[in-house]
C-alpha cells in the first residue's frame, strides 16, 4: 500500500471512505477535484480492494456526486480514451449505455435521416453494460447488418463517408471497458454509467443525451463546464424513453446550453458559464402540436434490437408510416436542430421528411452497410 500511496497520491479510497464521503447521505463531504481525480485514477489501474471500491461506488450514489467530482472522473476518463475525430463535426449522442428494454431505439433511423439531411451524427455504446444489459445502438446496428466492432479511425471514416459513425466503447474506451465485471458485481448504477456517455469519443462539439429529470441535464452541463478536458460549444439533454435519447410521445423537456464566452464567464463567476448562467434555457417537445398522435406504448416492441433494426430499414425506406415514422420524424429534427442546421423542430422536420420521401436516408444506411 505504500507503493501505492507514494504512486498515486495521499487519499486512497479507504481514506476517503473514513475521512471524507462514507458517512451517510446528510453527513458526507463532497469530494475536491484532486481527490476525485486520484479516486479514479486507482479505480483504472486496479489498486482498490473490490469490497473498498464497492464502498465508495455507493458512498458516491448515496451523496450523489457534484459537478467538480463528475468534471474529475470525466477527464481522467478522458485522458484514457483513443479519440478519432471526422473531417466534419457531427453532433455527439450520448445515450445510457445499459440500454432499453420496452421501446424500440429510435436513435440508427433518427441519426440515418439527419445525416441524410446534412447533420452528421455520432452515437456510441459498449455490448450490454451493467447494470441492465440491455440492448443499446450496437445491437440494432448489428441486426442491420452494419460492421460495429471498429476501430476509432475507422469509425471516423465512417462518419465522413456516411454522416453517421458509430464507435464501439471496448475500442475506444478499453480502461472503462476493463471495469465490466466490477460494475456487474454492484447490481446497481454507478458514477461510470453517467461519465461513460461523455467521452465524445468523435470530439464533438455539440453533445446531445438524456436524462430523468431537469436537475440532472443541469448537472451534466455543469459537468462539461468544470471539465478541463471537453471545450463544447452546444449541450443538448432530454427526457427521453427510458432514460435512453429517443424523444417520448406527448411531452418531453429539452435543456439546452450554449457555451458563448465560456472562458470569459468562468474566469469571473463559474456559475455564469453553466446551467445558471443567461445561456441556459429549456423548452418542449410536444408531438401533438405536430400532428402527431402517439403514446409511449405505440412505441413499444417484442424484441428491441431485431425489432428495432426492421422498423429502422422500413421507415428510411419509406415503407411504414404512423407512430414510427413520426417518432423517427420528430428524433431526427431534434437531432438537426441540436446541429444548429435548423432553426426550429418544425423546421427540422421538414428537413427529416424530405430526406425519407427523396430516398437519401435509406442511401445512408445502405452506405453504412456496404462500409
Amino acid at each position: 500500500m505504500a507503493q501505492a500511496t507514494q504512486e498515486f497520491g495521499d487519499w486512497p479510497l479507504k481514506r476517503l471512505m473514513t475521512e471524507v464521503c462514507g458517512s451517510g447521505h446528510k453527513s458526507a463531504d463532497d469530494l475536491t477535484r484532486a481527490q476525485a481525480t486520484e479516486a479514479f485514477e486507482r479505480i483504472l489501474a486496479d489498486e482498490p480492494d473490490p469490497t473498498t471500491l464497492g464502498a465508495f461506488w455507493l458512498a458516491n450514489r448515496w451523496k450523489r456526486n457534484t459537478p467538480e467530482e463528475l468534471g474529475a472522473y470525466v477527464d481522467v476518463m478522458c485522458d484514457r480514451v483513443e479519440y478519432a475525430e471526422p473531417d466534419v463535426d457531427p453532433v455527439d449522442c450520448g445515450a445510457n449505455y445499459d440500454g432499453k428494454g420496452r421501446t424500440a431505439i429510435l436513435g440508427v433511423a433518427a441519426g440515418a435521416v439527419a445525416a441524410a439531411a446534412g447533420t452528421p451524427v455520432v452515437v456510441h455504446s459498449g455490448d450490454r453494460v451493467p447494470t441492465q444489459k440491455q440492448d443499446a445502438y450496437k445491437h440494432v446496428l448489428d441486426e442491420l447488418g452494419v460492421h460495429t466492432e471498429l476501430t476509432p479511425s475507422d469509425s471516423a471514416d465512417m462518419v465522413d463517408e456516411t454522416g453517421f459513425g458509430f464507435y464501439y466503447q471496448p475500442a475506444f474506451n478499453p480502461a472503462i471497458d476493463d471495469l465490466f465485471d466490477r460494475r456487474d458485481m454492484m447490481g446497481v448504477r454507478t458514477f461510470v454509467n453517467t461519465v461513460e456517455t461523455l467521452a465524445n469519443p468523435a470530439g464533438a462539439s455539440t453533445h446531445l443525451g438524456s436524462f430523468y429529470h431537469l436537475a440532472f441535464a443541469k448537472k451534466v452541463v455543469d459537468t462539461f463546464v468544470e471539465s478541463e478536458f471537453h471545450d463544447l460549444d452546444r449541450v443538448l439533454m432530454f427526457q427521453g424513453m427510458e432514460g435512453y435519447d429517443d424523444v417520448r410521445p406527448g411531452y418531453t423537456k429539452v435543456a439546452e446550453w450554449d457555451a458563448g464566452d465560456r472562458g470569459e464567464a468562468a474566469g469571473n463567476d463559474a456559475e455564469e458559464a453553466g446551467s445558471e448562467g443567461a445561456s441556459f434555457d429549456d423548452f418542449e417537445i410536444e408531438t401533438a402540436e405536430y400532428g402527431m398522435d402517439l403514446e409511449e406504448e405505440d412505441l413499444a416492441v417484442d424484441d428491441v434490437a431485431v425489432d428495432s433494426a426492421a422498423i429502422t430499414e422500413a421507415v428510411l425506406a419509406g415503407e411504414r408510416d404512423g407512430a414510427f415514422a413520426d417518432a423517427v420524424a420528430v428524433n431526427a429534427a431534434l437531432r438537426i436542430y441540436a446541429g444548429e442546421d435548423a432553426d426550429s423542430i418544425e423546421e427540422g422536420l421538414d428537413a427529416a421528411r424530405e430526406a425519407i420521401d427523396d430516398g437519401s436516408a435509406y442511401e445512408v444506411l445502405e452506405e453504412l452497410r456496404e462500409f
